[in-house]
């Protein structure tokens, strides 16, 4: 009888009692439909459906929430010897930088696990690195320069509109719609900010105005590119600009994260569609990714591609772009996931 894989689905969620909310009394607050429905199941709650749904498909997997405690981690794995690891972990400390410390734990330990290397965590991080690698095999990204130090005036020879970004942040972190800067006088005002309050250098870039597509890309050694997935604009207000702010991304009450609709598979032209999945493929391997990644681009009013992110270990939950690419190319949830961990299975013996 074949052995069950043993599979720890390891996260760190230091603060539960910072989704204690009620959403019913939010949602009769808002001034505005929102087109998607909320729930009020947290990210603890998410991985703990994800682990037993993994059990219910023939796989032993358990929750671990590590709450910003490494030695509770340590104990864990030599109490329990999961063969592999579900790596969810995106920060320690509150510091999104030690993700790839984190991952490093459990190179040392010589665990598997899911999703990309500390190297590839790195590479991404660093919004001016990843520029310069995908740059140097010719993938388009928007012109940008990078800012240490306050001044009076920034010259730049950019083109307005701008887009200011925390420059070692993730996951949207310090993307809102005061980010789009259509002057001297606001660029000043929101590098500022960022040099403030997110205590790391701002990244200016010209902003794309155009398609947004989420091109995910699953495999280790042989990657495949899934269906396209487009975020459509055409319900965006006046008031907010074209951007999959972090609002959008993970904030219900938010009415950007209302008007950012996906679409899947996008309808693209098929030169399009092929050069998009090259480019993809490309940046997935140059950047150093495994086993799951999305390749976050624009395509402007020219059909030229520009790449604004490439992000290792996105998002997993059911209703994410990357479930929903998965799910247009004929896998379920849990197979995807099944197919995730069989990688990370398979690389033990390489």
């Amino acid at each position: 009888m074949k052995k069950k894989l043993k599979v720890a689905v390891v996260f760190n969620e230091a603060h539960p009692d910072f989704y204690i909310k009620s959403v019913e009394h939010e949602l009769k607050e808002l001034d505005f439909v929102p087109y998607f429905e909320v729930e009020e199941q947290t990210p603890i709650e998410e991985y703990e459906l994800l682990a037993r749904r993994l059990s219910k498909s023939g796989v032993d997997a358990y929750p671990l929430n590590v709450k910003d405690d490494l030695q509770l981690l340590l104990r864990n794995l030599q109490k329990n010897k999961p063969d592999v690891i579900f790596n969810f972990v995106e920060l320690f400390k509150d510091n999104s930088r030690l993700e790839m410390n984190f991952v490093g734990v459990y190179e040392l330990l010589g665990v598997p696990y899911t999703g990309a290397p500390p190297m590839a965590l790195a590479n991404c991080q660093n919004k001016v690195l990843a520029k310069r690698l995908l740059n140097s095999i010719g993938i388009r990204t928007p012109r940008y320069i990078f800012i240490k130090n306050k001044k009076k005036k920034y010259n730049h020879g950019l083109n307005f509109p701008l887009i200011v970004k925390p420059a070692y942040e993730d996951a949207s972190v310090g993307i809102e719609n005061d980010s789009i800067v259509e002057n001297a006088k606001q660029l000043v005002e929101r590098v500022n900010y960022v040099l403030d309050y997110f205590l790391q250098p701002a990244l200016v870039e010209e902003f794309i105005e155009g398609r947004e597509l989420n091109v995910a890309v699953l495999g280790d050694d042989a990657p495949v590119v899934l269906p396209i997935s487009e975020i459509d604009f055409g319900l965006m207000p006046d008031h907010l600009y074209n951007i999959v702010s972090y609002q959008a991304k993970w904030d219900p009450m938010h009415e950007a994260y209302h008007k950012t609709i996906p679409s899947c598979p996008a309808k693209l032209p098929k030169k399009i569609e092929k050069k998009a999945n090259e480019i993809a493929l490309q940046a997935f391997k140059i950047m150093g990714c495994r086993d799951y990644a999305r390749v976050d681009m624009r395509l402007d009013k020219n059909n030229n591609l520009f790449v604004l992110e490439v992000n290792p270990n996105p998002d997993l939950t059911e209703s994410a772009g990357f479930m929903r690419s998965a799910e247009a190319a004929g896998y379920s949830y849990v197979q995807t996931l099944k197919k995730i961990i069989n990688f990370t299975w398979n690389r033990r013996i390489k």
